[in-house]
């Protein structure tokens, strides 16, 4: 990974309190694991920004390196990477997301 492509993953992670990586955009999800976290973040109201890493392969490829993660989406909550899609399901189940969200937008 280049230093470019590692600044512009840093300041998109911590530009933003929460921040998913993913296929395609929140609007459009082009996978059904982004789309499971899309409405799960959705269904929580919270404010969330997105990277389509389809029209960017350098973060595409860039961010597995960064979080050591082989696959997308990935969630950031206050700059701290949380997982995927089966994690973030997992942790709105236990009912352990909203807690981390309410955090995350309190600070």
């Amino acid at each position: 990974m280049t230093s470019e492509t590692q600044a512009k993953i840093e300041k998109l992670i911590n530009d933003n309190k929460i921040f998913v990586f993913m296929k395609g955009t929140k609007l459009m999800p082009m996978c059904g694991f982004s789309n499971n976290v899309v409405q799960i973040l959705n269904s929580m109201g919270v404010p969330f920004e997105t990277c389509d890493v389809l029209e960017e392969p350098e973060i595409r490829q860039g961010i597995k390196d960064y979080s050591s993660w082989p696959t997308i989406p990935q969630v950031y909550i206050n700059g701290e990477f949380v997982g995927g899609s089966d994690v973030m399901i997992e942790l709105y189940q236990k009912g352990e997301l909203q807690q981390m969200l309410e955090v995350a937008l309190a600070s």
